[in-house]
């Protein structure tokens, strides 16, 4: 459950930092300054009278030298224990720390490369449907595994770079489950173990790939300019050749210029890599290269994401009631559109299309919608705009922690 504030309403993002405030012994007026933003809107905040933006969420993260999920209260160490996932995360750890060490005694030899693309494929599914407890009980086994077989193929060639593809996606799987759960070290990590095993891949996409999940790891801290040359570097070392799939993984990368730039307060830039993104849909339409979505509709979806960041919910909301998401659309992507369609809705006051919006993202992918912030901090508002909740907003709040 989360935990409480004083008033006995749900302990959210403003309480957190009303904590961490005074543990930096901050005047109101002061971490108003440092964040960039105003006095009464920030004690509005920390009331809890006011949903702060991820704009908002990110800028006194910097200020008060945390990272955006501890804000958010990540991760949810007991929530997870509930569910019995927390004990999926240290056979993770392990795994990754082991990489490119061959097991003791040799071990049975790794299955061939044909089986392990298939168990690829598996992980892959896995991510689409964001079955994260599913992903995570199986890929400790499978990087040993990957990890073994890179040691039988030294010599360069297709097989060195295929078994090393298929060891970078296993690694983003890993980074999938934790950065989904909160665990931002260990997502370094993973990401760490990615390059290592991309850079001899022979796949400049899994390169931009990468990068692209490095930068999205920079939204959680206090390095997003960092994020952000991570994305321009990318771009520049992705060569537009003109096929679908590095066309949409150049589009990928400039959604992620749009999220970042966003959060920084740079509208123009975020405008310009949304319009060139934009330009680039409408060429190639829906793909999934890569599991990476991309195409009008998750265009749609960053510009929705994007004017919610800036707090204009109205905008936001207009927006995403003009999106139909296509037929056999990620459940991932769709999962997300819903939460960020009932967070709008929330805040425009319309609290009965709000909680419908999130038990869609709970049909779609309940373990998602379960333990991202966005479905916590929306359902928190619900309960504060609501003297006496109705039994399926007290329901839903029971389901997901809050």
């Amino acid at each position: 459950m989360m935990a409480q504030a004083t008033d006995g309403r749900p302990k959210g993002v403003g309480a957190r930092i009303h904590e961490l405030r005074a543990l930096r012994n901050y005047s109101l007026r002061e971490l108003a300054q440092r964040a960039h933003v105003s006095k009464s809107m920030l004690s509005d905040v920390e009331r809890g009278q006011r949903q702060p933006s991820e704009q908002v969420v990110a800028s006194v993260a910097r200020a008060l030298a945390v990272s955006v999920s501890v804000l958010h209260g990540q991760p949810y160490i007991e929530q997870l224990r509930k569910d019995q996932l927390d004990q999926l995360i240290t056979p993770l750890s392990i795994a990754l720390d082991d990489w490119g060490v061959p097991p003791e005694d040799g071990g049975p030899p790794p299955r061939s490369l044909p089986e392990l693309q298939q168990a690829i494929s598996t992980v892959q599914q896995l991510r689409t449907v964001s079955e994260y407890g599913k992903l995570a009980t199986g890929l400790p086994a499978l990087l040993a595994e990957i990890s073994y077989a890179t040691l039988l193929y030294p010599s360069p060639g297709r097989n060195r770079e295929l078994i090393h593809w298929l060891q970078t996606e296993a690694a983003l799987g890993a980074f999938s489950v934790a950065y989904k759960f909160g665990y931002m070290d260990l997502a370094r990590l993973s990401l760490a173990r990615m390059a290592s095993a991309a850079a001899l891949s022979g796949d400049p996409c899994q390169v931009a790939a990468e990068r692209m999940k490095r930068a999205q790891l920079s939204t959680d801290g206090p390095a997003m300019d960092q994020g952000l040359r991570l994305v321009k570097q990318a771009l520049r070392d992705l060569d537009d050749d003109g096929t679908p799939q590095t066309r949409a993984v150049r589009g990928g990368l400039l959604l992620k210029g749009v999220q970042l730039n966003g959060l920084l307060g740079k509208a123009d830039e975020s405008n310009a890599c949304l319009e060139e993104a934009e330009g680039i849909a409408r060429d190639i339409g829906e793909t999934n290269y890569y599991l990476f979505v991309f195409g009008p509709t998750n265009v749609a979806q960053h510009a929705i994401a994007s004017a919610a960041d800036r707090d204009e919910h109205g905008e936001a909301l207009r927006r995403a009631r003009e999106v139909h998401l296509p037929e056999g659309y990620s459940p991932a992507r769709a999962g997300v559109y819903w939460i960020d369609r009932a967070r709008s809705e929330a805040l425009t006051a319309h609290p009965d299309e709000a909680l419908e919006s999130l038990v869609k993202a709970r049909e779609v992918t309940p373990q998602q919608t379960r333990y991202h912030p966005t479905t916590r901090e929306t359902v928190g508002t619900l309960l504060r705009a609501r003297p006496r909740p109705s039994q399926e907003l007290r329901e839903y709040a029971l389901w997901s922690g809050v």
